[in-house]
């Protein structure tokens, strides 16, 4: 008899815990559009939540430690007039969030250093520009103010968040809505999952379409694609026969997966979450009560399933700490903020170890706060991969730094009159530029 060999791995055995009762964040009536992003955006000081709110859109944004039952007149950020879809955290700034909404626009927020007392209603920054509503947002990796939207006018645009323009608009390559963008981990390439069931691989500052794969899932259900670090791309979707998949693909040639793996018949979207230092892939369906787990090798079958985390009640949405905000002395390896109806449920994964010792082996440098580049250097060609710090002492947050946004005036390109508000100084117009910062 052959016995069958299981594969090593140190996340064979990764245990899943959600927090006790205390621990989470009660009474918050979580949004109820259906829109399929995760609806919870999370960092190591804050976590941020879309809600239900009449008369326009708003999300919650509460500290970590403010844990226990939400009053109801908790202030929020409440500037939209829509319902906000989709929030993301700038990764360079633990402050700064941005907003994706029904009313068609971006808005970018600056957060106080010790979260809201009254509601903000000031975005620092309005992005306008799409003409349909707006179901993604997405910072660039590594580099500062650079922030993707994507909206239901099937077009993407990369802001330069420091000057409110719109820099790169992707308006030809879409034939239908956009379920998934994601960057490259140097953020060179861009991927995306599109309702005409291909995966297209982008260089958007050439605008070109570099690689591409029709029916990458035959299933008429929503698809979403990641970038993994060594440049592969993971994707989830359905079958022909509505079967739950996931697969893998080289970015440069998708002409055949590298793997495929049937899941199961449920209906939800697998929203995936991917860890680069480890190489793990964390599967929340929307509408499931359980977290998968793959970690990706080199070697067959390539997406090695390890684990699942259950329990009782679905989930309306997932937040995805990053590595720095996570306890490295508990070997915490992720950490989820899950969705109910009516809270916020953290849920803590670890690897069990004896040793009080600092797990270098589950800890590699990880990506830390500070930009390899400025917006301006990424729009005239550089790339930079990511500036990784040392867990081994923690992280220690960095101090606020205050998002500043200097407009063009837009008068600067009309023709000017000796008499007009403006003096010419040695044959230029001479006009005050007007700067936007939170104090």
């Amino acid at each position: 008899m052959s016995r069958r060999v299981v594969r090593q791995s140190k996340f064979r055995h990764v245990f899943g815990q959600a927090v006790r009762n205390d621990q989470c964040y009660d009474d918050i009536r979580v949004s109820r559009v259906t829109w399929d992003s995760s609806f919870c955006a999370v960092n190591p000081k804050f976590v941020a939540i879309i809600i239900e709110a009449s008369g326009g859109g708003a999300f919650l944004v509460l500290p970590l430690h403010k844990t226990g039952r939400i009053d109801k007149v908790y202030p929020t950020v409440c500037g939209h007039t829509g319902p906000v879809l989709d929030i993301e955290w700038c990764p360079h700034n633990d402050h700064v969030i941005a907003s994706g909404s029904e009313d068609c626009t971006v808005m970018v927020w600056q957060i106080p250093e010790n979260g809201l007392e009254t509601p903000l209603s000031e975005p620092v920054v309005v992005l306008e520009g799409h003409s349909k509503r707006v179901g993604i947002v997405c910072w660039h990796p590594t580099t500062r103010n650079v922030l993707l939207s994507a909206g239901c006018d099937n077009q993407i645009i990369i802001w330069n968040v420091g000057t409110g323009e719109a820099m790169i608009n992707l308006d030809d390559m879409h034939p239908d809505v956009i379920f998934s963008v994601s960057w490259s981990r140097n953020g060179s390439l861009l991927c995306t999952a599109c309702k005409d069931k291909r995966v297209r691989v982008i260089d958007p500052r050439k605008k070109k379409i570099v690689a591409e794969k029709d029916k990458a899932h035959e299933g008429a259900r929503p698809m979403r694609a990641i970038f993994l670090a060594d440049g592969n791309i993971f994707t989830t979707g359905f079958s022909r026969m509505s079967e739950r998949q996931l697969a893998l693909w080289k970015s440069d040639n998708m002409d055949e997966p590298i793997c495929v793996q049937e899941m199961d018949t449920s209906n939800g979207v697998l929203l995936p979450f991917y860890d680069p230092d480890t190489n793990i892939v964390y599967l929340c369906g929307k509408g499931d009560s359980s977290i998968r787990y793959f970690e990706i090798t080199e070697e067959a079958p390539f997406v090695h399933y390890l684990n699942t985390f259950s329990t009782k009640e679905p989930q309306r949405g997932m937040g995805y700490m990053p590595k720095r905000g996570l306890d490295v002395n508990k070997c915490e390896i992720a950490r989820f903020y899950k969705l109910h109806e009516r809270k916020c449920e953290p849920i803590i994964m670890t690897v069990p170890r004896k040793s009080d010792l600092f797990q270098d082996d589950l800890y590699p440098d990880t990506a830390g706060p500070d930009p390899a580049l400025e917006a301006e250097e990424w729009f005239t060609g550089k790339n930079g991969g990511p500036i990784l710090i040392s867990l081994k002492d923690g992280y220690a947050s960095t101090k606020n730094r205050d998002l500043k946004v200097v407009k063009k005036n837009i008068l600067e390109s009309k023709p000017w009159r000796e008499n007009e508000l403006c003096s010419k100084v040695n044959g230029h117009w001479n006009i005050k530029q007007k700067s936007h910062a939170i104090e």
